[in-house]
């Protein structure tokens, strides 16, 4: 298989699949820039939570996007640093709060297409991995791979326990359960962009693997096309 450009490859799945970490680590084995589609819907949600915006107002939320300039790093071999008009708020969109409220933004479609073209304008050029919700299915539809990562509920749970002790949050195992549940909920049933495998993509269940596994399964399937 031959392309114009270099590939894009997507990833989709819910919180705590792991698609961030393995679509990271493929981008660093192809040396393709990374793109973390979520970390743009926190990083409204995480201004919309500062500057006191209804986050049911989806002309509020538009509004407030339209002023916002995000940046956000596209080298994978570090951590993704994320940049609000200049400010890095990297280390506040993994927060509680922003978990709680970033499915909320993300619901309207007014949102939704002023980020999708902001994504679309990033990744045009091809040599992208870019992990999101609705990547496969919406913002790069014509994506030359696409993969669906999922993970039991427990296993997602444990994740986003570990993640948050990392940045100094204790949370109860159970709530993080019914947290996860609730915007599992929230993302596969909104009316625009519902989360769902797009019908070309590659399922991968991540419950029982380590991410060099799913890397490997992942590069399996692209190695002899990607250049």
């Amino acid at each position: 298989m031959s392309f114009k450009r270099r590939p894009i490859i997507a990833f989709d799945g819910p919180a705590g699949a792991g698609k961030s970490t393995v679509a990271r680590r493929v981008a660093v084995e192809l040396g393709y820039r990374y793109l973390d589609t979520g970390a743009m819907y926190r990083a409204l949600a995480l201004e919309a939570l500062r500057t006191g915006v209804d986050l049911r107002d989806e002309q509020d939320v538009l509004a407030l996007l339209k002023t916002m300039e995000i940046d956000v790093s596209g080298d994978p071999r570090v951590p993704t640093r994320v940049f609000l008009g200049g400010e890095e708020v990297t280390g506040l969109l993994r927060t509680p709060e922003v978990n709680a409220s970033v499915s909320l933004v993300a619901e309207f479609l007014s949102v939704r297409n002023e980020m999708v073209e902001r994504q679309r304008e990033i990744v045009r050029e091809g040599g992208v991995v870019i992990d999101g919700r609705d990547v496969g299915t919406v913002v790069v539809p014509g994506a030359e791979f696409k993969f669906f990562l999922t993970a039991s509920l427990t296993a997602r749970a444990l994740r986003r326990q570990r993640d948050l002790a990392r940045i100094g949050y204790q949370m109860d195992l159970a709530a993080l359960v019914e947290d996860i549940s609730r915007r599992d909920n929230l993302d596969s049933t909104r009316v625009h962009a519902p989360l769902r495998k797009a019908a070309d993509a590659v399922l991968i269940d991540t419950s029982n693997q380590d991410v060099e596994a799913v890397v490997a399964e992942v590069m399996a399937h692209c190695r002899e096309h990607v250049r």
